[in-house]
């Protein structure tokens, strides 16, 4: 056993942890590993964080928050340019409607986007515009027996019951 006290070598790390890494909008938790932090980003999945972690030659699982400043540094800047240097098919925003252009969108941006698009095909009606305008599935998943906003689902046998003994009842009291 040795002579150091365990919890003093806690208090030593946790000095040198930056619990909280801002990148661009967005303070990503810096106890979690290099890969889980950045999945928190949006637009950031775990494929994607494990590409950039490798791109920075960072081991993933190393703890975010025990990072040098240079490394986080050349974090931000691989998450900033990201779609430069992946396929096309990685990035998240591909042919862009005015422009063309593929981008990778992070954080509010890619929200914004999203907005727009959606706004878009309801203006022109579109046919996915139509079906966001409804408030109804837009990605042809079956809409027959799921997703059903009312309460009754089927045929509520009791009701019908109910309301044929008080019609009985009302014909009754009309014959008398």
């Amino acid at each position: 056993m040795s002579a150091e006290d365990p919890d003093a070598a806690e208090v030593e790390d946790d000095e040198d942890l930056r619990y909280f890494v801002r990148i661009g909008q967005t303070d990503l938790d810096g106890t979690k590993s290099v890969e889980r932090a950045l999945t928190d980003m949006n637009g950031i999945g775990q494929r994607a964080a494990r590409i950039i972690a490798n791109d920075v030659d960072i081991d993933r699982r190393e703890t975010f928050g025990r990072l040098e400043d240079d490394q986080i540094e050349a974090i931000v800047d691989r998450v900033e340019g990201f779609a430069d240097d992946v396929p096309e098919w990685l990035a998240n925003h591909r042919n862009d409607f005015f422009d063309g252009e593929t981008t990778h969108e992070i954080g509010t941006d890619l929200s914004l986007t999203r907005r727009q698009d959606i706004n878009r095909m309801k203006m022109i009606n579109a046919y996915k515009g139509v079906r966001h305008k409804r408030g109804q599935k837009v990605r042809g998943q079956r809409t027959k027996s799921t997703g059903r906003t009312e309460g009754t689902i089927g045929v509520n046998v009791e009701a019908i019951k109910e309301e044929q003994a008080e019609e009985a009842a009302a014909a009754e009291e009309d014959e008398e």
